[in-house]
């Protein structure tokens, strides 16, 4: 195979492509001459879609085309020495989100997904076939395919303020497929390449700042955005006549690709398998091809990417994928069921209950996004006073860390106050609980600040399962109080879920969802139910765990009946992260409800005692139980255990009944705002959409309720 990427692609046929453009916003690639100081001319072209920043250039076959015919007719006047460069920025703070993904998951057939990764590697590939070198100025967000328009070129700046730079594609259930798998290693070494391409996208997509990614080695250079372009085309120039030296110490050597190369691809593997299971498909099809990048022609490694993409594409967890991404982009943005944000209430000063570790994570999280007052009570002030050491420490450890300055650190601890005197709520808008999880002990909180508060003050409860009407019944105006239950860690965990019971009004609805946007986080609205959404569907997991247990199953055997769910946790490690104490609770809440439906048992408390229970080895994978733990299960354990396959099908189908049953009894509208608690609530993966288009691809939901939850069930092309 000849390594010419403008002949390995010169015979193929890209007219197929022209029926993906309908709707396109196309990125047009105006060019300007720009003269350097030297003399020397550079061509300049400026990626727009003639948008504003809030509209990213995305790159889709129509914008493809024209950039490919813009590449060409530069190569041309490269050859008839009009110019000695190339450059390539974008519009104001974007340079591209990468491929229309609109536009990828219309493909109809394999055939055409592979003409799409052979497209975006035809095109940017002339990027280092002009004649003259190419400079890709990344003056802003560069994702995906506008990172891969820098890899393709030959050197790189990067401005300073840019937002964002990554290849999230395994994020999204496919691989960077226009380069980035074979180039990035070969360029920064496969260690971080690994990084960028596989940890970050796991770790809930995970970006990479400017200065990281110079650190890296994917920039040769890096500037102040005040003058990012004009010190970069200084810099350019440098280049050309010789007087700047580029030097890439992090370019990967013969020793590193005989060594570590293949040291780092089989450490990878072992903590992909430990921490994701091997049932997300693109994790692995992007760790073999950095595992082959370590050799061959760069046409070869296209062509890997080629062939990779194509099957990902038109996969079932890539159309699962693009299902989530569409709630997580624009349902959760635009929450069903928000009242009018005109009848909010203005917050200028928020209360919490409480001093322990959820509300001090409050505390520190309102002080930090609404920058308005926060009063923190406790029944002691010994109490008080631990929880605002806490906050002051974790402000101290922001400023340590640079993420704030010191006049920001020193206004967020002015802005906390704890105390045991209650009448100090007075002038509190909002009034959040974090108390022990029993309704008696709410009830009376809310009891004591009710005779307190303004009239128009709202009251808002985190409880975890319990009824909200119930906490309220003891309240004079039950009509203010919303349940507004954040997960855990509070300054991570993306949802909200915002309950409202038969009595809450629109101003307390409509004050949630909008304090719930000003704290950065998205917000579902769920009916009064137990349980809500995600720690009902929760429990239904960890009963069903904890079922099988009892029944006699060995713990490991459990642990891998739940692998093919590509939950980011097994049954267990989730117990062990929310607590035993909490995950009893909601077990025996849950099986209060509904005893013929969720498991509880009374030795779970007695677990729930034990200051370890599981076993784990370095990873944080479950190994065995503890001894104490095996104390306290001998005797409750039965002797009818399950297989994998058993365990497998009653978690599939009692999660398919229990989501029917929450569908039919209005918790939520629609089954898209179940997915959406479960992907921003519980971690549940892209590639199964949520849950709903795994259990119909599984057969659950026929099983259960002889339907689907989606007409027709969300499958990839190759699966129709």
């Amino acid at each position: 195979m000849t390594d010419s990427i403008a002949a390995q692609y010169a015979h193929v046929d890209f007219s197929p492509l022209e029926a993906l453009t309908d709707g396109e916003v196309v990125t047009h690639s105006p060019v300007r001459d720009v003269r350097l100081t030297s003399g020397k001319v550079l061509a300049l072209i400026t990626l727009d879609n003639g948008r504003d920043h809030t509209r990213p250039n995305t790159l889709g076959p129509a914008t493809l085309a024209e950039l490919g015919d813009t590449l060409d007719a530069l190569a041309a006047r490269a050859a008839a020495g009009e110019i000695h460069a190339v450059g390539i920025t974008g519009k104001q703070y974007i340079l591209a989100a990468g491929a229309d993904l609109s536009d990828i998951s219309k493909v109809p057939s394999t055939d055409i997904a592979r003409l799409v990764a052979q497209r975006g590697h035809q095109v940017l590939g002339k990027l280092s076939e002009l004649g003259v070198p190419s400079f890709a100025f990344v003056n802003g967000l560069a994702l995906g395919g506008g990172l891969e328009i820098a890899l393709n070129s030959t050197y790189r700046t990067v401005d300073a303020s840019a937002a964002a730079i990554a290849l999230p594609e395994v994020f999204l259930g496919i691989i960077p497929g226009w380069g980035g798998a074979y180039l990035l290693p070969n360029l920064i070494g496969i260690e971080n390449a690994l990084e960028v391409v596989i940890s970050n996208p796991l770790k809930q997509n995970r970006m990479l700042k400017p200065q990281q990614a110079f650190d890296y080695g994917i920039f040769d250079a890096i500037f102040p955005s005040s003058t990012y372009l004009e010190r970069s085309l200084r810099w350019a120039d440098g280049v050309l006549d010789g007087s700047v030296k580029v030097e890439r110490k992090n370019t990967p050597g013969k020793l590193e690709r005989l060594t570590k190369w293949p040291i780092a691809i089989k450490m990878a593997r072992g903590m992909l398998e430990s921490r994701i299971g091997t049932v997300p498909a693109s994790p692995y099809a992007a760790l073999e091809l950095l595992d082959k990048a370590k050799s061959g022609t760069k046409a070869e490694g296209f062509a890997r990417e080629d062939d990779a993409l194509a099957s990902l594409v038109t996969g079932d967890q890539f159309a699962a994928s693009m299902y989530a991404f569409d709630l997580v982009q624009k349902r959760a943005k635009r929450p069903v069921g928000a009242p009018d944000k005109a009848l909010a209430k203005r917050v200028t000063k928020v209360g919490i209950i409480g001093a322990g570790l959820m509300a001090t994570q409050f505390a520190l999280l309102f002080i930090r996004r609404l920058q308005v007052p926060v009063l923190i009570t406790d029944l002691d002030q010994a109490r008080v006073d631990k929880g605002v050491a806490y906050i002051h420490d974790e402000i101290a450890a922001l400023e340590r860390k640079g993420r704030l300055d010191g006049d920001q650190a020193n206004k967020l601890r002015g802005l906390i106050h704890g105390t045991t005197d209650k009448s100090e709520y007075a002038d509190c808008d909002f009034v959040i609980e974090a108390v022990f999880e029993e309704v008696s002990v709410k009830q009376q909180v809310f009891s004591e600040i009710e005779k307190v508060v303004a009239e128009d003050a709202i009251l808002a409860t985190n409880t975890s399962s319990l009824s909200v009407e119930e906490i309220g019944a003891t309240l004079a105006h039950p009509e203010r109080l919303v349940g507004f239950h954040f997960f855990n860690p509070v300054a991570v965990m993306p949802l909200i879920e915002i309950v409202k019971t038969p009595q809450t009004n629109e101003a307390a609805l409509s004050t949630a969802f909008v304090v719930a946007k000003n704290l950065g986080k998205n917000a579902v609205l769920t009916a009064d139910a137990p349980g809500f959404v995600v720690n009902r569907l929760l429990a239904k997991v960890m009963g069903e765990a904890a079922r099988a247990m009892y029944e006699g199953t060995p713990l490991l055997v459990v642990e891998k009946a739940f692998a093919p769910l590509g939950l980011p946790m097994s049954p267990f490690q989730l117990i062990d992260l929310v607590g035993w104490k909490v995950a009893a609770h909601v077990q025996d809440t849950m099986a209060h409800a509904f005893p013929d439906r969720f498991y509880a048992s009374e030795n779970f408390h007695q677990l729930a005692e034990l200051p370890t229970v599981l076993e784990k080895d370095k990873s944080g994978k479950v190994t065995g139980w503890s001894k104490p733990a095996e104390k306290v299960l001998k005797g409750a354990v039965g002797s009818s255990p399950s297989s994998e396959a058993e365990i497998l099908r009653r978690v599939q189908d009692g999660l398919a009944g229990e989501m029917k049953l929450m569908l039919d009894e209005g918790v939520v509208p629609e089954v898209e705002d179940i997915d959406l608690c479960l992907i921003l609530g519980a971690g549940w993966p892209f590639i199964d959409g949520g849950a709903s288009p795994y259990l119909d691809r599984e057969g659950a939901s026929a099983r259960v309720f002889d339907g689907t939850f989606h007409t027709p069930p969300i499958r990839g092309i190759a699966s129709r």
